[in-house]
């Protein structure tokens, strides 16, 4: 096998066959391309001289992952069952969670069957609700952080350490605790 930036060239075109419509990689970038996992027809585009490191699910047909370019992502977890897009200049700490969706029904009476459909390779997406999460240029996630479903993060705010964000940041602001709170704007010699 050879190596390029972090990429598997070996197994690339099988694999990117696989599992991706739409697949590409800018230049610089090194990804750890077995992290990634899961449904067929998805697609993956990550801008250039990114730092991948990230277990990242796509857990339905169909599912994207947009990163831009200079996006630092330490070891955590993506999981996508539509869409997450990444801003340029983004840095995601380790330990990070990003989901975009509540993964099983609120309601027992929709979530009892889970684990046996699992087991026969079925999951139900239609009792679960699914909302796109962005984090835009310039933003820093701490490590140990939640980003959850529908959440927005504005261009050059901060997620403290082990915040739960389960709403959206403003643009420029240091949001922390659970659920996520600002705590305060940034100045302008922060930006």
């Amino acid at each position: 096998m050879r190596w390029v930036q972090g990429v598997v060239l070996s197994a690339c075109s099988a694999w990117k066959a696989r599992y991706f419509q739409s697949f590409q990689i800018g230049g610089g970038t090194s990804i750890w391309a077995w992290r990634i996992t899961g449904a067929r027809d998805c697609h993956l585009r990550i801008g250039m001289n990114c730092w991948i490191r990230n277990n990242i699910a796509f857990e339905r047909k169909g599912a994207r992952l947009i990163v831009g370019d200079r996006v630092f992502m330490g070891r955590g977890i993506i999981a996508i069952a539509d869409s997450v897009e990444i801003g340029s200049d983004v840095m995601l700490a380790w330990g990070i969670t990003i989901v975009d969706h509540n993964s099983h029904s609120l309601r027992y009476s929709e979530r009892q069957g889970d684990t046996v459909r699992w087991l026969q390779g079925v999951k139900d997406w239609e009792s679960v609700k699914i909302s796109a999460v962005r984090i835009e240029d310039k933003a820093w996630i701490g490590f140990n952080a939640s980003i959850l479903k529908g959440v927005t993060i504005g261009e050059g705010a901060v997620v403290a350490a082990g915040a739960v964000v389960t709403q959206s940041v403003p643009p420029w602001t240091i949001v922390a605790g659970n659920p996520a709170k600002v705590v305060r704007e940034l100045t302008a010699d922060e930006h």
